[in-house]
């Protein structure tokens, strides 16, 4: 199963709780391009943002079909091969407020968000059409302890018989 969201929804955290929950293993894809590449605001600097994409979607077709959980970075949505890619999975989109997302923002990590909150909502506005296309369920994590929130994934999960 997927994890997709905006930046700062906690993907990774509750991709984390949810993948010790059903005994599977985790993957954050950006973790592995960190990994690969270094980080990711020196790559967006060097290679630039089309260069880091396309490696993006390298990395989701790799472990796509792998069991247990996968996090997507927050723009991996942006990519048209990544959203083909993920139209055969089920794909939780974590769902925030910019309310509850402001204290969470850490700029220096995040290369497309210098501009503080209303930077981040206008990123999410113009991703909102592509995190809906490829979700098969939505959840709410603003406000909310993750530890709930991936309690709630699982037993939808559970339901769907993934």
């Amino acid at each position: 199963m997927v994890l997709v969201g905006p930046p700062a929804s906690g993907k990774t955290k509750i991709g984390k709780i949810l993948a010790t929950r059903m005994s599977e293993p985790f993957v954050d894809t950006d973790t592995v391009l960190k990994t690969r590449y270094g980080p990711i605001p020196e790559i967006f600097a060097d290679q630039g943002e089309y260069w880091f994409r396309a490696r993006e979607a390298e990395v989701v077709r790799e472990f796509l079909d792998s069991p247990g959980v996968l996090s997507l970075g927050g723009g991996a949505v942006t990519t048209a091969a990544t959203r083909e890619a993920l139209a055969e999975h089920t794909v939780v989109l974590l769902e925030i407020s910019a309310e509850a997302v402001a204290s969470r923002l850490n700029n220096q990590k995040r290369p497309l968000l210098s501009g503080g909150v209303s930077q981040w909502e206008e990123l999410v506005a113009g991703r909102k059409a592509w995190y809906e296309e490829v979700s098969t369920w939505r959840v709410d994590v603003s406000h909310r302890p993750i530890e709930d929130v991936a309690e709630e994934i699982a037993h939808y999960l559970e339901g769907a018989d993934v």
